[in-house]
């Protein structure tokens, strides 16, 4: 059995309970991992709170902490194939993907490791005579990081490894469903060697663990990687010790095709957007949205090549796209298209379970595309979070950008036109965090990713992700000091 990781100890939960880990692709157990509560929580908390407070972890040089950061992506490197392994068991996603997320993961840490000693401070040229001022960043303390599960260890490597590398002590909550990774990167983190009390993990609900990391006292910072329900519910928790905050909410993105686009790449790059790992990704191009004149040529090439996207187990070399993550998800993602059809939506191709009979015991859900969509609908407004694309029409470049921005989501949106005035005039109004122009989903450790409007708060990545985990402080020395006599 799988256990948590406390204090430098594994340990099962105080109540003693349990978890099975099923593989998505046939419902077998693949895992049986503890299952905490608020009172497993609570001992984290407090074994954080003690190492951040009364160990020399925060004031270790950056340098060293920063090693140690970089071991950690080493030991990823070497270990990559289990990681992706359990990856894929763990998502059904298809191993070719993990194992690149697995080097995506290393290249995060290395990142991070590379900054961790980049920032000394700030000499400030003080106007009042004899002083001197400097500004300094120092860690935030005690950080509870909950992951998701479409991209368990990805994400937890953007909370990680920052938190880290700038002095912080953490408490990790990955997802119920999909642990595995998570604890193979604490068994990583323990062969590095931090002092007890600096890393600590704790498997279970989000309404119970998830809660306590939210509402404790004792945490300096909450990071969260989710849905937007559960986000805001969060930062109404965090409110009681107004704790730092950040949250990635995910999206409903736009995918802007223009009629002087590649098509055969526009086509191909909308594929990608919105049928990557079956749509379970926070910036996935749900909403694409086509100029009225090659609309119909445009959604019909996509139809076609939507029917050969070959389903199947991870393993296999030949699968495109694996299963949904579980059985109520995917009743979720079948609610959600039967809403689309009763607000006038029309199902082209997919909108149903496959008929294979090797699919029958994996949450499988045809990728499916729906036209005759509007930007009123449940549908096009709302994250269905799976294999399923909505396509608008537009008529002009301005009528585009509104559509686009008719969300209240802001994480990523993407421009295809081979005008490239045209894309930055675009790009410029779009209300985003992300802009892609002709591509579609890159991202990479150097650049910060975060949404606006209700996608989030703060950004993960890059160097504002690394001063995420810092607190700013201003240190005033007076080099002449005396008496200004003020009060007689």
């Amino acid at each position: 059995m799988k256990q948590m990781y406390i204090n430098g100890t594994w340990t099962d939960a105080r109540s003693g309970s349990t978890r099975e880990i099923i593989n998505p692709f046939n419902q077998e157990v693949i895992a049986t991992v503890a299952d905490g509560n608020e009172e497993d929580a609570k001992e984290a908390i407090a074994a954080a709170r003690k190492a951040f407070d009364h160990s020399d972890w925060s004031k270790t040089p950056a340098a060293e902490r920063g090693n140690k950061v970089l071991q950690i992506a080493q030991l990823i490197e070497r270990d990559k194939e289990e990681l992706a392994k359990l990856e894929s068991l763990d998502t059904g996603k298809t191993i070719e993907e993990s194992r690149a997320d697995m080097d995506d993961i290393a290249g995060v840490f290395r990142y991070f490791a590379g900054l961790a000693d980049k920032d000394g401070g700030e000499v400030i040229d003080s106007p009042i005579p004899d002083s001197q001022s400097k500004v300094v960043r120092e860690p935030v303390g005690v950080c509870g990081q909950i992951t998701p599960w479409n991209y368990p260890l990805l994400q937890a490597a953007w909370k990680i490894a920052p938190a880290l590398a700038t002095g912080n002590t953490i408490v990790m909550k990955p997802s119920e469903i999909t642990p595995l990774t998570t604890i193979k990167v604490t068994e990583l983190m323990e062969e590095v060697g931090f002092p007890d009390g600096v890393v600590n993990l704790v498997l279970g609900e989000g309404a119970t663990v998830g809660n306590e990391l939210a509402v404790s006292n004792d945490v300096d910072l909450i990071s969260f990687t989710g849905g937007i329900d559960t986000g805001k519910k969060i930062m109404q928790n965090a409110s009681g010790n107004v704790k730092k905050i950040a949250l990635e909410l995910g999206g409903k993105n736009p995918n802007i095709v223009f009629a002087d686009a590649d098509f055969e790449t526009a086509v191909d790059q909308a594929l990608n957007a919105v049928f990557f790992h079956a749509g379970q990704v926070c910036s996935a191009g749900a909403r694409l949205l086509v100029e009225d004149s090659i609309h119909d040529e445009f959604v019909e090439a996509l139809v076609e090549r939507t029917k050969r996207i070959k389903l199947g187990n991870g393993f296999d070399e030949d699968t495109q796209s694996g299963p949904l993550i579980s059985a109520e998800h995917r009743a979720k993602v079948e609610e959600y298209v039967e809403i689309g059809k009763k607000e006038g939506a029309k199902v082209l191709v997919g909108g149903a379970r496959p008929e294979d009979p090797e699919l029958q015991d994996g949450f499988f859900y045809l990728p499916t595309i729906m036209t005759n969509c509007t930007s009123e609908m449940r549908i096009v407004q709302e994250e269905v979070f799976g294999p399923v694309l909505t396509v608008e029409r537009f008529k002009d470049e301005d009528e585009a950008v509104k559509l686009a921005n008719d969300t209240i989501y802001g994480l990523a949106g993407a421009v295809f036109t081979t005008d490239i005035d045209k894309a930055e005039r675009v790009s410029a109004q779009l209300r985003m965090g992300t802009v892609w122009i002709n591509d579609f989903h890159p991202y990479f450790a150097q650049a910060p990713w975060g949404g606006y409007k209700q996608s989030g708060i703060g950004r993960e990545l890059g160097k504002t992700g690394l001063e995420e985990y810092t607190e700013t402080k201003h240190i005033f020395r007076n080099l002449k000091p005396e008496p200004i006599h003020w009060f007689k």
